[in-house]
């Protein structure tokens, strides 16, 4: 039988770093996220419990407070934990599947941040196809797909922006 205490306060722990979130209050957000996964690892680990999907859950949210601190190293780490496990087990259930789409959307914010805008574009894009399919409710699924949206149209303008290797002006061969 699984302690329910244990259970209980951390998924009360996660449902607040949810709602924190949503408010941007992400140094109380990460906090919470974080105790979420001190108290899952105070369950023995022959518990029923998955441990693992838990943690994804916690990273998942994590990232995004990450992100909105300006840790992106961090948030980035904690997306990559948060998708290694989504990626491979795919949309099992309506929780997963929003934190699945706010893991990948971290990922693109905190890519972005580290300047990889090359690589956070597809990230992006993906988190818009992710949001627009999905039939569910998501928290945040307006605020999440105008960031991105913004976030594409500046990085897909900056993309246009940059001349290959060599490039040179028709001007520069006469001069």
């Amino acid at each position: 039988m699984k302690p329910l205490k244990e259970v209980a306060g951390a998924y009360l722990a996660l449902s607040d770093a949810q709602r924190q979130l949503l408010e941007s209050k992400y140094d109380e957000a990460a906090a919470s996220c974080r105790k979420a996964m001190e108290i899952s690892r105070t369950m023995p680990p022959e518990e029923a419990f998955d441990h693992a999907g838990f943690d994804a859950f916690c990273h998942a949210g994590l990232a995004e407070a990450l992100a909105g601190l300006g840790s992106f190293d961090e948030a980035l780490r904690s997306a990559d934990k948060a998708l290694h496990h989504f990626n491979r087990r795919g949309e099992l259930n309506q929780d997963e599947g929003k934190l699945w789409i706010s893991a990948v959307y971290s990922r693109a914010l905190a890519l972005d941040g580290l300047g990889r805008g090359a690589d956070a574009l597809p990230e992006f894009r993906k988190a818009v196809a992710m949001l627009d399919e999905r039939k569910g409710e998501t928290p945040g699924k307006e605020r999440m797909k105008a960031v991105s949206s913004e976030r594409i149209a500046a990085l897909g303008a900056s993309k246009k922006q940059q001349k290959p290797e060599g490039y040179k002006a028709w001007w520069e061969f006469w001069s």
